[in-house]
């Protein structure tokens, strides 16, 4: 008899192994309309966006009713037997998670024992994601302001290294995100910058279980979004995504703003990417996320599911 863990798992690599037999049909058709993602590219989104319904299990059954393919937790702190139920029960895996706390306990810090704590939260969020069938857990590594970028440059990377050995047994990959913490970019620059600095960043660790959650929206302000995805190319796996206005300087709805999502497509194509998308913008209840799903879908040239 399959564990739930074995379950969900099941499901994620009957998802892939159903798009790998359709993609070739499917690119066909999608690619004569720049459709390149269709068949490719899966959607999913963060847990706290889910704001109906009382249990997990709802809450998973409406976000799969919305048109998602997965979802993300939070961890460490989700009750493991409660995830899997919820799986089981809707057939919707969590394809990653974001690790909690990481913006206020940060790899970053000055303080030892501080980075200590955020080295064991990293660890644990590897093991119960991967408990649930996860192959990701995002990462805020931390902010510029806890010191020079050399300094905490270094510290970031000798303290997240020392999480690899078990992100590589487990098969979790850990995935940076790009945010807003004045690391790695010109916080306080133009839109002419590159993904110069993240790509360095990555490739110092060393390890194909470190790569990049980029998020298509966070850095439209400091630069071509299309222009990163290529530059990062095949250290991307996994994208977030929300719109931005730089005419209005703020963040917007996915599909809103000024933000080059036909640029966003084709860089896509050029490095062949096939994976998951979250959508990381203001959730709701069963309609907000349906429409959230429709703007991935025209953002992203998607065919919506019948």
């Amino acid at each position: 008899m399959l564990s739930s863990n074995s379950l969900s798992r099941r499901q994620f690599v009957l998802l892939a192994a159903a798009a790998s037999v359709s993609g070739p049909l499917l690119a066909r058709g999608a690619e004569s309309e720049g459709g390149y993602l269709n068949g490719r590219l899966y959607k999913t989104l963060k847990i706290g966006m889910v704001q109906g319904g009382k249990s997990l299990e709802e809450k998973f059954a409406i976000a799969k009713e919305a048109g998602f393919d997965g979802i993300e937790l939070n961890c460490p702190g989700i009750d493991v037997k409660e995830v899997r139920a919820a799986i089981k029960a809707t057939g919707l895996p969590v394809d990653g998670s974001v690790n909690a706390g990481h913006w206020s306990v940060r790899h970053t810090d000055a303080d030892a024992s501080v980075r200590a704590k955020a080295l064991a939260s990293l660890q644990e969020a590897l093991r119960q994601t991967h408990a649930v069938g996860g192959n990701t857990v995002l990462l805020v590594v931390g902010r510029g302001s806890d010191g020079p970028e050399e300094e905490i440059w270094k510290r970031s990377i000798e303290n997240i290294s020392k999480a690899l050995p078990l992100a590589a047994e487990l098969g979790i990959h850990i995935a940076i995100e790009n945010v807003w913490n004045q690391f790695c970019y010109d916080h306080d620059g133009d839109h002419t910058q590159t993904a110069d600095k993240f790509v360095k960043y990555v490739d110092e660790f060393h390890s194909p279980w470190v790569g990049m959650q980029f998020d298509i929206g966070n850095h439209w302000k400091y630069g071509s979004m299309g222009d990163w995805i290529r530059q990062l190319g095949k250290r991307i796996v996994k994208l977030d995504l929300k719109g931005f206005s730089r005419e209005m300087d703020k963040f917007t709805n996915i599909g809103e703003g000024d933000l080059d999502w036909a640029d966003v497509r084709k860089a896509l194509a050029e490095i062949k990417y096939t994976g998951w998308a979250a959508a990381e913008v203001k959730g709701g209840d069963l309609e907000r996320l349906k429409e959230v799903s429709a703007n991935m879908d025209r953002v992203f040239g998607l065919t919506p599911k019948a």
